[in-house]
């Protein structure tokens, strides 16, 4: 796919990452058909940085070949280099200097990317390049690198909630005369409620792959056959129109009771009420500005009940630019705190989900299967057990980096590093986010077929994560002991005799010393059979 219009040289060589498939995306807002060409290529460093999940894979070639086309379809100039086209580099850069020997253009325009490696390697572009080399800030966030940077200067703790009031503010999303629809900023105590016995859940929807999609299927499961993940199920929108349908799906069918149920968890429904457009957001098929205004307008029109649009909203206009922000306000250092001093090795079943505990088992069984899992499966389940047990927190990010079609270092490194395992000891969470099995027994139905019994609290029956949480606690009391909202389980924590403690220290020391990790911590393919 290789179109050709300047002769001897071209104006701009315009360069669209593969999360950047929009029209509207900066690098190609003032482009000129007439003189300008867009590059676009798929290379194996990419793929291969971190082992992604072969749908993420698949996902993105698909989707960047989809807007490739498009753009031909609208005149414009595309130099696609696909993944086996003779002398593809592999690398981003690599394939920059063979276009600007193929196109001698004036200069070269790209967006600012999504990850603090690829930012690194464009600062050496005007050099190898030997052209200039303009990047520009990427547009399609509500809140800009600088003005999240001007918010957090000078404060350690850096609050969402806070954040958020501002872009709500900034944005009129939700507002009236100044003021929170409904005469508060955050409906979250209203959203977490169980799924009722018997509850029937929506149809979901799911795109059939086309022939282009079908033959990038068949590409990564040639090239990248060793990778985590099924291809077999692979649904995702891989085009504008079909990301649209996607939305419009979701505000009809699910934001009504999104809100309600968007912290269940239930053994085979990997969905639930989730908008599943995260993947097809983070890649630009579509924008944060439009799928807010959707919601906003399904509440404006009585479609969906306040608390649920609200929910919804806070988490893309909120969670979503508050994490982006974050990332590039303290990045590079911010990936190497360990405030917790964590350095256990990330155990096999994270990849084979072979394991007694079912909660693991049913969310990394999704997770294989669709690259997929929801928020609260993310941070309640695997996310806590990662902080309870103590796991390396660089060896659990890589972990979430690989696995989700929806992950990007930009968002995925705040949510784990700060979130999940509270590694930078306090930045974003004012608490470490962790749980006994009764949150899980609460706000799932998977302890009913879990080999342990989550109301048992020691011994060879009890549920791991019932020892594991006040081991937890008691391994970090000097680090968490004077934090206010943790005052409550340490003062229970210091009721319990002696023999508790030690019975705990011990149910906890057994249980760990049996998990089994890869041998040198390191994921080395898509294997399913136990480690021995």
């Amino acid at each position: 796919m290789r179109t050709q219009r300047c002769a001897g040289s071209c104006g701009t060589l315009r360069f669209v990452l593969g999360d950047q498939l929009t029209r509207r995306v900066s690098s190609l807002t003032d482009l000129d058909p007439e003189r300008d060409i867009v590059l676009m290529v798929e290379v194996r460093d990419e793929a291969t940085y971190v082992r992604h999940h072969k749908q993420k894979i698949a996902f993105l070639f698909a989707a960047m070949r989809h807007f490739a086309a498009q753009l031909e379809a609208e005149g414009v100039a595309v130099d696609y280099v696909r993944l086996t086209d003779a002398g593809n580099t592999g690398s981003f850069t690599g394939e920059l200097e063979r276009a600007v020997a193929r196109h001698k253009p004036e200069r070269v325009i790209a967006t600012e990317p999504g990850e603090w490696r690829v930012w690194q390697m464009m600062q050496d572009w005007r050099e190898i390049l030997g052209v200039p080399v303009e990047i520009r800030a990427d547009n399609r966030f509500l809140c800009p690198r600088e003005d999240f940077a001007r918010w957090a200067e000078g404060r350690h703790h850096l609050r969402m909630e806070t954040f958020y009031r501002g872009m709500r503010r900034r944005t009129g999303l939700l507002m009236e005369g100044g003021e929170p629809v409904g005469g508060q900023w955050n409906f979250d105590a209203e959203n977490r409620k169980r799924l009722p016995k018997g509850h029937r859940l929506p149809d979901r929807i799911g795109f059939q792959p086309d022939a282009v999609t079908r033959e990038v299927i068949a590409l990564v499961e040639r090239e990248f056959g060793d990778h985590f993940g099924d291809l077999v199920t692979f649904s995702w929108p891989v085009t504008r129109d079909d990301a649209l349908a996607a939305l419009r799906h979701f505000i009809a069918g699910c934001l009504p009771t999104f809100g309600d149920y968007q912290d269940a968890m239930k053994a085979g429904a990997p969905f639930l009420y989730h908008a599943l457009i995260s993947p097809a957001l983070n890649a630009g098929l579509l924008t944060a500005e439009e799928v807010c205004w959707a919601a906003e307008r399904a509440y404006r029109d009585g479609a969906a009940p306040l608390h649920c649009v609200e929910g919804f909203i806070r988490q893309i206009l909120g969670w979503r630019e508050y994490v982006r922000g974050l990332y590039w306000a303290r990045m590079p250092d911010y990936r190497e705190t360990n405030a917790l001093g964590a350095g256990r090795a990330l155990p096999w079943f994270y990849w084979s989900g072979e394991t007694k505990l079912n909660c693991i088992a049913q969310v990394v069984a999704d997770t294989r299967a669709h690259a997929y899992a929801h928020h609260i499966q993310r941070l309640m389940v695997t996310g806590n057990f990662a902080l309870i047990a103590g796991l390396d927190p660089a060896q659990v990010e890589e972990w979430y980096l690989i696995v989700f079609a929806d992950a990007y270092e930009w968002v995925e490194l705040p949510n784990v590093h700060g979130m999940v395992l509270w590694a930078d000891g306090g930045v974003m969470g004012s608490k470490p986010y962790a749980a006994s099995g009764a949150y899980i027994d609460r706000m799932s139905d998977y302890c009913r077929s879990c080999a342990y019994d989550v109301k048992v609290k020691a011994g060879p029956a009890a549920c791991p994560f019932n020892y594991l949480y006040w081991n937890f606690l008691i391994e970090n009391e000097d680090r968490l002991a004077d934090n206010p909202r943790m005052a409550m389980p340490y003062r229970t924590l210091r009721g319990l005799a002696d023999q508790r403690r030690a019975e705990i220290a011990r149910d906890a020391a057994s249980f760990l010393a049996s998990l089994q990790s890869l041998p040198d911590a390191d994921y080395q393919g898509d294997q399913t059979e136990s480690a021995t």
